[in-house]
């Protein structure tokens, strides 16, 4: 993992004028988006992630900003490549010996766990106010930090169900995040007929928008939680695990559906044991 830095990044590449770099904010994400963060920590990175976003937005167009061009492309492009997403072999390992349904329900549960952490940490964190036009902006900088934490999270989910149910993404490792993202995006999983061929490096424009309408719909499910000290971080803890199962369930129905016989045998997948829930927003 690499070294979180309190200095802002120079970087000006093409199109930075909508998305400036800020490579603190991906590296800042990825740390959150790891289980194994305790409560103190998540509450004091949020706070520097908040930050850092909030002086991202600045330096972008307000157009670009309030219309959510910003934020897609920030997560696109600094924050996804920077999600951990484990093999199925290290997950068995970790997980210490798990397989199959029983594996995917502790992947399951776990996400959980930590989106629901972070609307936690995130309801008691001081408001960083947006100095920025109406829509994206006119909330705390501390509920954009935790919608990009909450959908790393999912996305690491998503990857690491795909290894799970035998059907990772092919392809390069940005490829791999393309397909992930789109997946999220979608809460559906990766067709496995199409193959590698089916994803590319960058995010075509049908994608973008669907990832980007997903954010938006996540972001406005968080400013739900706008209250009292303690009351949104109780609201925003229950709100991202129910989001979170809701998705996790969703993408797992998906991926028993595709699995070839072969491949979930060979995973050690097997018939689901209950009904899943019905496919819904749930943002």
């Amino acid at each position: 993992m690499s070294t979180v830095n309190e200095e802002t990044d120079g970087d000006r590449r093409p199109g930075a004028e909508l998305v400036p770099v800020d490579h603190r904010v991906g590296e800042l994400v990825a740390v959150l988006a790891s289980e194994e963060t305790d409560p103190k920590r998540r509450a004091r990175l949020l706070g520097r992630l908040s930050a850092a976003l909030a002086d991202s937005a600045r330096r972008a167009r307000a157009t670009s900003v309030a219309g959510g061009r910003w934020l897609t492309g920030l997560f696109a492009e600094e924050i996804a490549p920077r999600i951990p997403i484990r093999d199925r072999e290290t997950l068995i390992r970790h997980h210490r010996g798990l397989q199959g349904e029983d594996l995917a329900d502790a992947l399951e549960r776990v996400a959980a766990n930590t989106t629901t952490a972070v609307g936690a940490a995130g309801g008691t964190l001081a408001a960083v106010q947006f100095a920025a036009p109406p829509l994206l902006l006119t909330a705390p900088a501390q509920l954009v930090a935790e919608t990009v934490v909450v959908a790393a999270v999912e996305v690491k989910l998503i990857g690491e169900l795909h290894e799970v149910y035998g059907t990772p993404a092919r392809g390069s490792t940005l490829q791999r995040t393309s397909g992930y993202l789109a997946s999220w995006a979608r809460r559906r999983g990766i067709d496995p007929v199409r193959g590698a061929e089916s994803l590319t490096t960058t995010l075509g424009a049908a994608a973008r928008t669907a990832l980007r309408n997903r954010l938006m719909r996540l972001f406005g499910r968080h400013l739900t939680t706008l209250g009292p000290y303690l009351t949104g971080a109780v609201a925003g803890g229950t709100l991202n695990r129910s989001g979170t199962r809701a998705l996790a369930r969703a993408v797992r129905a998906d991926l028993r559906a595709s699995t070839a016989p072969g491949v979930a045998a060979a995973a050690g997948t097997s018939a689901p044991r209950r009904r899943t829930a019905p496919r819904g927003d749930g943002s």
